[in-house]
């Protein structure tokens, strides 16, 4: 069985153990599931990078290590659809409001205190209990639930039962899988759930069909006869024009700063621009249970809270400064007791964490204290291009990887 560790040493040494296979062997065998205990077809980096425990530069520079781009072009496109997704949804907050305004209001339709006598309820209550009767989907209900993670297409013929077969509200999958997901990650969960559903690139859905799921799970499930198979896309409501990606400002050099890790960028040793600083502490904090309304698994709160203290105590080794996590009701006393005049920050996408971020920012500017937000080049680089479809930002991969040096 599979087991995520939320250290960055795991997440190298795991990086370095998936290198042969990522160039022909991803390409060929990426499709296929073979179960938790057979994974050497993937990379299991996603929660490690959901995190930034590891970037995605570095798995890419590492990957063009050791094969050419043209062995490992599937293994790297599949790095960027991740960044794709984030870039789409910075460029559309207004998506993932209304996707939280829905949830919101789903949840309480299925939290009304009349039990669950309404087929709703109860097709709900089977699906995430994994009580279903569709065998594949009930065991994939119980293994995200036990280890925190599914098989990539796995995930799409998950998502394509629930919306199709199941009759389900697609924002209720989407919360199941956050909630679940040691890399649960606002962009890439939303908008994967968005596209099955047909309303990503409107009009094309994605339907899970028995006989693919036996061919790529080697015949372990097979589903015939059990799932909708002509199933009409949801419909759709028009997409919000793509904004544009604005500027952050640059700290400043002359002010006292104070480093803030949050679970979108624990890796604060490669963030850009603090070299200079005057950095007097470093702290952070993770919030996974604002995922949801509803409860999120312990196992992604054990995750989030272990990789933070790993980040934490990476990040006081390498700038020689004391970490500790920081509490909404312990800051106060923090950023008097080391004199704080400006607090540095990584970048937090769209999602829980820039929640977080945007209650911090108010809260040290009543203090008159600014926060500075550090976006990666990474970041910088691809995600003017996610302002259409994927294809697009694919044909960009070399040019902005060239113009990264990553080669």
């Amino acid at each position: 069985m599979t087991t995520f560790i939320p250290t960055r040493a795991a997440a190298l040494a795991r990086l370095a153990e998936f290198l042969p296979n990522a160039g022909s062997h991803y390409a060929n065998e990426r499709n296929s599931d073979l179960g938790p205990t057979q994974r050497d077809n993937v990379s299991l980096l996603s929660p490690a990078v959901r995190h930034r425990l590891i970037t995605e530069d570095e798995i890419v520079r590492a990957v063009l290590g050791s094969h050419s781009f043209q062995a490992a072009e599937k293994f790297i496109q599949e790095v960027c659809w991740r960044t794709y997704w984030k870039g789409w949804l910075e460029l559309r907050p207004k998506v993932w409001r209304d996707y939280q305004s829905q949830l919101e209001d789903l949840i309480g339709k299925i939290s009304e205190g009349s039990g669950l006598d309404r087929p709703f309820r109860k097709r709900y209550q089977a699906a995430v209990d994994g009580h279903t009767g569709i065998a594949c989907f009930d065991a994939w209900t119980q293994e995200l639930r036990s280890t925190g993670y599914l098989h990539n297409h796995t995930r799409m013929w998950f998502a394509s039962i629930w919306i199709f077969t199941l009759n389900l509200p697609w924002q209720l999958g989407a919360d199941f899988f956050h909630r679940h997901l040691l890399d649960g990650d606002p962009a890439s969960n939303t908008l994967s759930w968005r596209w099955v559903a047909g309303l990503q690139t409107q009009g094309k859905h994605y339907l899970a069909r028995a006989e693919n799921i036996q061919q790529y799970t080697a015949e372990r499930w097979s589903p015939k006869g059990q799932l909708k198979e002509d199933a009409s896309p949801l419909p759709a409501d028009a997409i919000p024009a793509a904004g544009k990606l604005g500027e952050l400002p640059l700290p400043n050099a002359r002010k006292r700063t104070a480093l803030w890790l949050h679970e979108d960028d624990l890796c604060a040793e490669s963030w850009p621009a603090v070299d200079g600083l005057d950095v007097v502490a470093i702290a952070g904090d993770v919030s996974p249970a604002s995922r949801s309304w509803l409860p999120v698994s312990d196992s992604v709160i054990a995750y989030s809270e272990a990789a933070l203290a790993d980040g934490l105590g990476r990040a006081g080794a390498h700038y020689r400064q004391p970490a500790q996590r920081v509490l909404t009701a312990d800051r106060q006393r923090w950023l008097a007791e080391h004199g704080i005049e400006q607090v540095v920050t990584a970048h937090a996408s769209v999602g829980p964490a820039a929640g977080a971020l945007g209650l911090l920012t108010r809260d040290l500017r009543a203090r008159g204290i600014s926060l500075v937000q550090l976006r990666r080049a990474w970041d910088t680089a691809f995600w003017p291009h996610a302002d259409r479809g994927f294809f697009q930002l694919r044909e960009q991969i070399r040019p902005v990887l060239a113009g990264l040096r990553i080669s």
